[in-house]
């Protein structure tokens, strides 16, 4: 029997590797979820380079949630994301979901990263 974090690893490298095959040039938008906090950050895998990030460590985050670990807090990082990368110049990205499953809080990041104008 596998372990659990060996799935998690094969889950994230077949995403990955399907992104590459699909993305033709766009930043990747990547996710990162901890039991206590949520991670994301846009990066240009040609140049090797991070675009933009965002998180719920953050200070200006911190003060206004309760905890990283809810819904609401992966909503606030969505709209943080998306602002950031217009700022910088990116419209659209493909969205890396590592090896989570599209439901709760990654959903809500990518639904308000799409809201706050970050198209893919």
């Amino acid at each position: 029997m596998r372990k659990a974090n060996e799935l998690y690893e094969r889950r994230k490298m077949r995403v990955r590797s399907q992104l590459r095959k699909k993305s033709s040039g766009r930043p990747r938008l990547s996710v990162f979820r901890s039991s206590k906090q949520i991670y994301v950050q846009i990066i240009d895998d040609s140049q090797g380079v991070t675009l933009a990030s965002a998180s719920t460590i953050e200070k200006d985050l911190r003060e206004k949630l309760k905890t990283g670990a809810t819904i609401d807090a992966a909503k606030e990082v969505g709209k943080l994301i998306a602002e950031r990368a217009l700022k910088a110049g990116v419209t659209t990205v493909v969205f890396d979901r590592g090896g989570y499953i599209y439901h709760g809080r990654v959903k809500a990041l990518a639904d308000a990263a799409r809201e706050a104008g970050l198209s893919f």
